[in-house]
């Protein structure tokens, strides 16, 4: 089992989530800046990069995609995720994210999208493990020993953890994040935590009978911010806990303690984020992805609903700037 870096951190560790259209550049940028990345009490521990498609990797449209794994040498270590069914293929890609400078690769077996899964990727692999694993060998073999984890679920329409888990430690990767879901269950049911305790149990039992190094397990699910995730991690006994959606809005949530942030400074924060995005994803991506942040930075004070409405009819990082200074010195 090759470790990396994820032997080295220190336990709870706490991840950024990797999200579509959410965790680019610009944001993970701006989430290393406003958490204090690297520095004592900063986080996150570990940033990963949106899910990209091998196959598209592989195809005449990867420069297009390579926009998706920008990174900045504040956000090391980071984990380059990746999507798809072909072996070769992830073994060329594996060999790409080791020259772009990652420092580990993770695998999406969990998305439950159906144009993912109609490529036989995402969720869709915990149906065919046999698949699973040779794709989990195939990273491992392109990687030239960077660390390769998977992300996946407790089940595609019930729970067959203890089946589906030994198929992916069987292949030995440094570390696997259950989201404490099934596939069925999207995000419409109460994560059950109760399954990552179990996943902890397997991957102690499967190290013992096996007499190999145990494969790190990390939770994720519902994580209300970094306070829950560290007694999550202590109920559970997970190595580290992995946080999606408490990002929204709130650069700030790994910086270690809770902060008071005013309107103002959130404000000059979605500001700051708006040309950022625009900087460095500008004619690469739809300016409209910046739209979901605005209704998670505009939120919870007086006037919020009147600025966002103005908000989605921008058009630009200017236009953002102007409407939202209007509302600040009105």
């Amino acid at each position: 089992m090759t470790q990396g870096f994820w032997g080295k951190l220190k336990k709870p560790f706490f991840i950024m989530a990797p999200m579509a259209d959410v965790t680019d550049a610009a944001f993970r940028r701006l989430i290393a800046k406003y958490s204090n990345h690297g520095k004592l009490e900063g986080g996150p521990d570990v940033f990963y990069t949106e899910f990209v498609s091998c196959d598209g990797l592989c195809s005449k449209g990867r420069e297009a995609l390579l926009a998706d794994f920008k990174y900045s040498k504040e956000e090391h270590p980071i984990v380059a995720q990746i999507f798809g069914s072909n072996p070769e293929h992830f073994q060329e890609c594996a060999a790409l994210i080791k020259e772009l400078g990652f420092d580990g690769i993770d695998i999406n077996m969990g998305c439950p999208d159906k144009s993912v899964e109609k490529q036989c990727a995402g969720a869709a692999l915990i149906k065919t493990p046999k698949l699973a694993r040779e794709l989990i060998r195939a990273a491992q073999e392109g990687g030239g020993g960077l660390p390769v984890s998977v992300k996946t679920r407790v089940g595609y329409n019930k729970v067959i953890l203890d089946e589906w888990l030994p198929e992916i430690l069987a292949e030995e990767p440094a570390m696997v994040t259950i989201h404490a879901r099934t596939r069925k269950e999207m995000s419409l049911v109460p994560a059950r935590w109760e399954h990552v305790a179990r996943a902890v149990a397997i991957a102690r039992e499967f190290a013992e009978k096996h007499d190999t190094e145990r494969t790190l397990i990390v939770g994720n699910g519902d994580v209300k911010d970094l306070s829950d995730a560290k007694e999550k991690a202590r109920e559970t006994g997970a190595d580290g806990v992995m946080l999606g959606r408490a990002i929204f809005g709130n650069p700030f949530l790994f910086s270690g303690s809770p902060r008071e942030v005013s309107v103002s400074q959130r404000l000059g924060v979605m500001i700051e984020h708006t040309h950022l995005f625009e900087k460095l994803l500008g004619g690469i991506k739809n300016f409209a992805i910046m739209k979901k942040h605005y209704k998670a930075y505009v939120t919870g004070f007086q006037g919020a609903k009147e600025l966002r409405a103005k908000l989605m009819d921008a058009k630009n990082a200017d236009d953002v700037e102007k409407i939202t200074k209007q509302f600040l010195n009105s």
